[in-house]
Order: structure tokens, then sequence, then C-alpha cells
């Protein structure tokens, strides 16, 4: 009987760190993933999992009962189940709540989600010390028994880590790997239950199992989120991906579905958003610059393959490798954007940084396009990281990259030039007409702003030239800003992003503007 209730603080302590798991990405589809939203759930689950523990042990002082400790499980198991039951209808309203910048109902929603997490977590909490007061026999023991238990806790913890995000999300959904949580920790329950008491005692609940299907059945009905025009969602170990379709443009959305990460339209090939605006990046070099000149082009953040679709056109021929992180997006790009049809170019499913810095070829552009606040990879903003794009471009290279920013606030513009600087003889930087957009561009040999319009002049009378090319060229040289005065440094040792980019958001969400998503 000891081993089975070995066995049985094992698997609580994977369903209490898959909960968590499980628990982030259930809050991510509507509040996002930022490094905030991972504080909270993280902070209160060990406040939660604490209360667990003083209960637990002044519980089994009072009952050191086999039963009990089996029954507190039930109780979590079955209070798991309840939370996709009762959350999902809530982040819906939650989630129309954030496309209309209403923060109350964010903020009370968001509580209400987390208070939901607190019963099932407080409940698991109990496991180990209530286990600690049934196995020891002989108080000479304790602290062996004590380490043993923990130890086999924290090892049920550390794959309940990995099951969900690698494992159970992507095959199952967030709302499915709740309830095989709960049915593992239901089943796992009820069998050291049945063992410690008559059947007949325990028949009404064995029952539960059977709720718990008929659950599973009811919360895949129910859509994660209720957008318009939403044709296709599904989930990745990386994001909550959803695919929306207006007047036949298709927009791919990621999390909480504040920004467009990709867009395509049959027929139409400019978007004026960021994606346009690579394509000018060569034609920051002295004039001329012959489109036909441009080969070989890289993109880390390929997402659906706007930029990569827009350059094959735009540069005839162009080789293009593009680093996605996230399978799924390439699935869903293929589907819905066409993005296996375009010409020239090669899929890299790796992360950005990992990719560029292995990569045998060298680009004469390199667009990164992995940034919106609150979701800027620290590693793709350092002096190191640009340096590794540095050795990666030709001798005529431009990078770009395309970063948000708040209004009125261009720390992360002036941040992120300061920092590029230390690697790039020459930055320009442009502002995106309304949006929260700004392009920056890098050259590897040093550049004046001149050259921009010096090119655009050369092109203008050619006939053989794609009309995507001129506009967005010009559209480049109307908007670009004066040079980003000296700041903060990005080094691998040290880049405090998310002090900017959390300011940057509650700016913006104090401020009551919303942005014209293009």
């Amino acid at each position: 009987m000891q081993r089975y209730l070995y066995f049985t603080v094992f698997i609580s302590g994977l369903c209490s760190l898959a909960l968590e798991m499980a628990g982030s990405r259930l809050l991510e589809s509507t509040f996002g993933s930022s490094n905030l939203v991972w504080a909270a759930v993280i902070g209160l689950i060990l406040i939660y999992l604490a209360v667990g523990y003083f209960l637990g042990g002044k519980w089994a002082d009072r009952s050191a009962s086999v039963k009990t400790f089996y029954r507190i499980l039930i109780a979590a198991a079955l209070a798991i189940a309840v939370i996709p039951l009762i959350s999902k209808p809530i982040l819906n309203l939650a989630s129309r709540a954030f496309d209309q910048l209403q923060f109350g109902m964010l903020a009370g929603s968001f509580a209400v989600v987390i208070v939901l997490m607190a019963v099932p977590v407080i409940l698991l909490g109990t496991a180990s010390p209530f286990a600690i007061r049934l196995a020891v026999q002989d108080s000479r023991s304790i602290g062996s028994i004590s380490g043993r238990i923990y130890a086999i806790s924290t090892l049920g913890s550390f794959i309940g880590t990995f099951l969900p995000p690698l494992l159970l999300i992507p095959l199952a959904g967030t709302s499915l790997t709740f309830l095989i949580i709960s049915g593992l920790l239901l089943v796992t329950s009820l069998i050291g239950l049945i063992s410690t008491t008559h059947l007949h005692r325990s028949s009404l609940i064995l029952i539960t199992p059977l709720l718990l299907v008929a659950a599973g059945f009811w919360v895949q009905s129910i859509p994660t989120r209720t957008t318009d025009g939403l044709i296709y969602e599904t989930e990745s170990s990386y994001n909550y991906i959803q695919v929306l379709e207006f007047s036949d443009y298709h927009l791919l959305r990621l999390n909480e579905g504040q920004g467009v990460h990709s867009i395509y339209h049959p027929t139409i090939l400019r978007y004026s958003g960021p994606w346009d605006q690579v394509l000018a990046a060569p034609f920051f070099n002295p004039a001329p610059v012959d489109p036909a000149s441009i080969q070989s082009m890289a993109i880390v953040g390929l997402a659906a393959g706007t930029t990569a679709r827009q350059a094959s056109y735009a540069f005839p021929g162009i080789q293009i490798d593009g680093f996605e992180i996230d399978f799924k997006i390439i699935q869903v790009g293929n589907e819905f954007f066409d993005m296996d049809q375009i010409p020239g170019l090669t899929v890299f499913i790796q992360d950005g940084r990992w990719g560029l810095e292995h990569s045998p070829n060298r680009y004469q552009v390199i667009s990164v396009d992995a940034y919106r606040p609150p979701y800027i990879p620290w590693h793709l903003t350092t002096r190191e990281f640009f340096q590794i794009v540095y050795d990666h471009l030709t001798e005529d290279g431009v990078m770009v990259i395309n970063v948000g920013r708040a209004p009125e606030d261009r720390r992360l513009i002036n941040t992120l030039a300061s920092t590029i600087l230390q690697v790039f003889p020459s930055v320009h930087v442009m502002d995106l007409p309304d949006s929260f957009n700004s392009l920056i561009y890098a050259t590897v040999q040093p550049t004046l702003s001149q050259n921009l319009e010096d090119n655009l002049n050369l092109l203008l009378p050619r006939s053989d030239i794609h009309p995507i090319l001129i506009e967005t060229t010009h559209y480049t040289l109307a908007n670009l800003q004066p040079a980003p005065p000296a700041d903060l440094v990005f080094t691998d040792d040290r880049a405090p992003i998310e002090w900017i980019t959390n300011n940057l958001v509650l700016h913006f969400i104090f401020s009551g503007q919303t942005e014209d998503l293009q």
C-alpha cells in the first residue's frame, strides 16, 4: 500500500505543475504570454501551494486516514475539470473586452480564472504533508520518508512541466488537457480509495469518470475565442493561432490577437504594412541599385510568409531562407496563405538566432520580424545578435527590423538603434503611418538617407520595375525620421527589454488609444 501512496504523490506532483502550464496557456489566448502574466500565474500558484502545504499538515494531524487523503485528491480532480467549463465563457467575454479595450472586464476575467485555479492547487498542495503523515510509522524515519516523498513529488512536477506544452496541448488542445490531467488524478485516486473501502460505498463516486467524458465533449464544442471572421483556430507548443477572413483577405493572429502577423489576398500584393517596407532595404545603398541584383534574403520570424511573397514578386529569382520556430504556423501558412507556392522560399523550423548563426549562407537582406511588444525575444535585441546578422550579410547587405512602439515613446527605437550602431556603421528609421510600427534599417557600408531618394529617381522611369517597389520606396522616403539619440546598449549579459516593453504596454493601456491594424 505504501508503494501506491508514493505513486499517488508522484501523480499529484505531476498534476500540480501540469495544471500550472495548462493554466498559463489558457490565459495566453486572451491576455498573452508576457512576463507580467507569467509572474502572476507562477506567484499565485506558489501561494496556493503554500496554503495547501499548511492545510495538509493540519488536516493530516486531525484525520490521518487514507480514505480522507484520496477523497481530497478526488475533489482536486473534479475542481481541475471545472476550470475549462467555467473559464471558456468568461474568457470569451474577456476577448471581446480586449478588442474594445474594456480594462475593467479584462481585470475581472483574469481574476476569476486565477481564482478558479486556487481550489485544485490548494488541494494538490495537501498531498505531500498528508502522505508523510500516512507513511510515517516510526518517528525515527520521519526525515528519510519526508525527503523521499518530496523527491517523488518533485520528480512528478518535473514530468508535469513538459507534458502539457510538448505533448498534450499540441495534440488535444488546452481544454482537453485540463480534463486529461483531471482524469489521470481521478483514476489514480479512485483506485486508491477503492482499495481501502468497500466497492458499494464508492459506487456513487465511480460515475465521475463518465461526467468527465461528457464534459470533454461539451467543452470541445465551445470555441476558444468568439472572434469575428474566424475561419480556423489551433494551438501549438508556442502559440494560440487564429486565421481570420475579411473580404478575401486572410489575417494571421496569435495569442491574445492584438496584431496581425501575416496577411494574404490572392490578387492584392501591397498592404501598407511593415511587411511591404522590407522591400526598400537594398535602396539605402549608394545608387544605382538594380532590383535584379537582389538575389538573397533571410527572414527571422517568417510567420505565414507575407514578406517572402512580396519579395518574390519585387526581386524575381530571389532565394529566401525563412526561419520560423513554430511548425504549426508553417502549416497554417501553407494552407491559408499559399506560402508553399512562394518561389525560392526555403523554410527552416528553428529559433531565428540559432538558425541564422548556423546558416552557411550570406544574404543581401536580412529581415527581423520577431518583435511585437511585449513579446520581444531578448536574445534578438543584443549586440551579439546583431553581430551574427552582420556576419551573415554581404558587402552590400542591409538588415531591417520591424519594431513596435507606444504613442510618443521612442525608447525602444532609440535603444535598439544604439545597440545596432555598436556593429553597423549606419542606421535609418522610418515610422509607418497610422500604426505603432517603425522600421529600422542598418547597412553594412556607411550610407546616407539621400541614397534612397537617388535610387527612387532611377527606378521611376523604368517600366520593368514592379510597382510595389516604387510605392514602398517612396513611402519609406516620405516617412524617414531624424537620427535617434544615443541610449542604452543591450548585450547578452544585460538586456532589460522587459523594463521597456512592460512600460510601453502600460502606457498604451492607460492612453486609451487603439491601433489601426493593417
